[in-house]
């Protein structure tokens, strides 16, 4: 099962996801390629797997994403191999992803794999005390620019499944975690 997590930068995707896997069995993240330099906390295949802005592009001409896209101007993507090695293990998958991942996994995986779409929503104003809240600190530049894309992915709320209110990270990885347990339990009727 693949359960993709969206929401805008600072909704607490990656939050939810470290809770998900400490609190659940056999839950593991699916993190993404991207081109963006590497910041103070990351984990080299924790947090994202970090290549070149060539060695991306090199690996959209060898076809070896089920999706890209372009946020911040950085290069994200969805490895085709890794996905499907951890499909077949038999694990639950959490992938944060943007809302135009979630649209292309959903066409793509639909037939074969069972995914569950959540979007974490977080009011604007609070969205930004967050981004300015960071540890990694975004500049006042990269905060706006996350901040213009908050009507775009507020706009596509109804390609998901569910859509949650975060302004309780307790609450939220509960509700989560039971629709989670629930979507098992649907799944081996």
């Amino acid at each position: 099962m693949l359960v993709i997590l969206s929401g805008v930068a600072g909704a607490g995707k990656d939050t939810i996801k470290k809770e998900l896997m400490k609190r659940m069995e056999n839950v593991e993240s699916l993190p993404s390629f991207t081109s963006r330099p590497i910041r103070d906390g990351d984990i080299e295949g924790q947090t994202y797997h970090f290549v070149t802005r060539e060695e991306f592009e090199k690996m959209i001409e060898n076809q070896e994403f089920y999706e890209y896209d372009i946020h911040h101007n950085q290069y994200y993507g969805t490895s085709r191999k890794l996905l499907n090695e951890k499909i077949k293990s038999g694990k639950i998958i959490v992938k944060d992803i943007d809302v135009n991942g979630t649209e292309h996994l959903k066409e793509l995986l639909r037939e074969d794999t069972r995914i569950i779409t959540i979007f974490l929503r977080v009011p604007k104003e609070e969205l930004k005390k967050r981004l300015e809240d960071r540890i990694d600190k975004p500049s006042p530049s990269e905060i706006i620019l996350r901040l213009n894309r908050f009507d775009y992915e507020e706009s596509k709320i109804n390609l998901y499944d569910y859509v949650l209110k975060n302004d309780d990270l307790e609450k939220t990885v509960q509700i989560i975690r039971t629709i989670i347990e629930r979507e098992q339990e649907i799944n081996k009727e």
